[in-house]
């Protein structure tokens, strides 16, 4: 019948078997973990088959083999797990556990015979992977990615382990007592279809965490910036109302930069455009080094960059601006890091009459310019935005490579416009 047990494990090695033909499409996306994956469900699907030819006897290959294959493939699928978490994948504790697995099938089935003790510690290391894997996908999701495909890993991987380990207390006890372990007995059947099928649902599980992982993938180009690794302004501006409605919510502060990258224009005219990218990589490396996780660095378009400060206020946010400013001045240029011009001296004539590249600036950092503002009640992103970039004027008009808040700017129009009065 199609319950037999021999044909449940050919429905599952048949399984395993189209499941490694989905990885091993998903293996030229460098995928952390899918290697592992395809090695053990390779190594699966043999341990199964040897499994299945138990009636013809061989038991070397038929119970020790496939049982410590088993063990290691599943070992293998929770290293693949582990790195694809960006944890260490080896897991010495498991490798010790297959070890000691292949000790106790050979010393129970050769020099002691006990069938149920077999079957016990084989379950008992099935249920602690497979409870080890199911807990992985529930803790280390990354944050903000879709639940369902982890959510479908973790169950399947706790049905595996409780089924497993239902079935090891059963046989440890002695409730249940079995010849060989194919018997077509309502249990065997019952834990053959649930507990040795969980592996094809896991292949499931393993393809929807690839696939996740490259929708993460397109979703970080689609919204990153290629050169700087900043927000595009679209991905910028979302998150960004979304922090600003949250802190208005909460009555928490927000701070906002924007800031300009000093006499860029003649970076790509003087150096070309090759180098003005080089300069907004580096610009892009300097901001990304000092920011923490819940600041939005993104890129309004050229040269020009926002950051917001949740639960920041004005002068702390431009410290921390000021901060950035410095360590991007500090950092020297490499021999291929052209610099933003500080005083052009425009472009030379050689002796020939065809134009050169201008010479050296007298210092190679980078500048930038920048304005910050906080939110005031009533605020808009935009109207927020619009001070900060006001403030920015400023800071270009009082020479470039300085951070000017908008309280700042706003006291120095207050005083200009006294001056104005006390003259007429």
């Amino acid at each position: 019948s199609m319950l037999n047990p021999v044909n449940i494990l050919l429905v599952t090695v048949l399984s395993s078997i189209m499941s490694l033909a989905i990885l091993g499409s998903l293996r030229p996306a460098r995928i952390p973990g899918v290697s592992r994956w395809i090695g053990a469900y390779v190594m699966a699907s043999i341990a199964l088959v040897l499994a299945g030819m138990q009636p013809m006897g061989m038991p070397i290959l038929t119970v020790l083999v496939s049982n410590t294959l088993l063990a290691v493939a599943v070992t293998r699928v929770l290293e693949g797990c582990r790195e694809f978490f960006g944890l260490r994948p080896r897991v010495p504790l498991a490798w010790a556990g297959c070890a000691a697995l292949a000790v106790g099938i050979a010393w129970w089935y050769w020099v002691e015979p006990d069938l149920g003790v077999r079957i016990a510690i084989v379950s008992a290391f099935h249920a602690s992977v497979y409870g080890a894997i199911g807990w992985l996908a529930l803790h280390d999701r990354p944050p903000g990615r879709p639940r369902y495909s982890y959510g479908f890993v973790t169950w399947s991987a706790w049905l595996g382990a409780f089924a497993h380990g239902l079935r090891g207390m059963i046989y440890g006890s002695g409730l249940v007592h079995q010849t060989t372990m194919l018997d077509s007995t309502p249990f065997n059947v019952a834990y053959l279809a649930l507990g040795i099928l969980v592996l094809p649902a896991l292949s499931i599980g393993m393809v929807l965490l690839a696939h996740d992982r490259m929708a993460e993938r397109l979703e970080h180009l689609a919204n990153r910036d290629e050169l700087t690794g900043a927000l595009t302004r679209r991905a910028f501006v979302t998150q960004a109302d979304a922090l600003l409605g949250a802190a208005r919510a909460m009555g928490a502060p927000l701070a906002l930069a924007i800031i300009d990258i000093d006499h860029f224009k003649a970076v790509n005219d003087l150096y070309g455009h090759a180098a003005g990218d080089r300069v907004l990589a580096h610009f892009g490396r300097v901001m990304s080094s000092g920011v923490r996780e819940t600041d939005l660095f993104g890129r309004l378009g050229g040269e020009e960059f926002a950051l917001l400060f949740p639960a920041t206020q004005r002068e702390h946010a431009a410290a921390r601006v000021d901060a950035l400013r410095v360590a991007a001045l500090s950092v020297r240029r490499t021999a291929d890091q052209p610099a933003p011009i500080h005083g052009t001296s425009g472009a030379e004539q050689s002796g020939s009459g065809e134009p050169h590249l201008a010479r050296e600036p007298a210092h190679d950092g980078l500048t930038f310019s920048a304005g910050v503002d906080a939110l005031a009640p009533g605020d808009t992103l935009t109207t927020l935005m619009a001070r900060a970039d006001a403030a920015l004027y400023e800071a270009k008009m009082r020479g470039r490579n300085q951070v000017v808040s908008a309280r700042a700017a706003e006291s120095r129009d207050a005083i200009s416009a006294n001056d104005d009065t006390k003259i007429s």
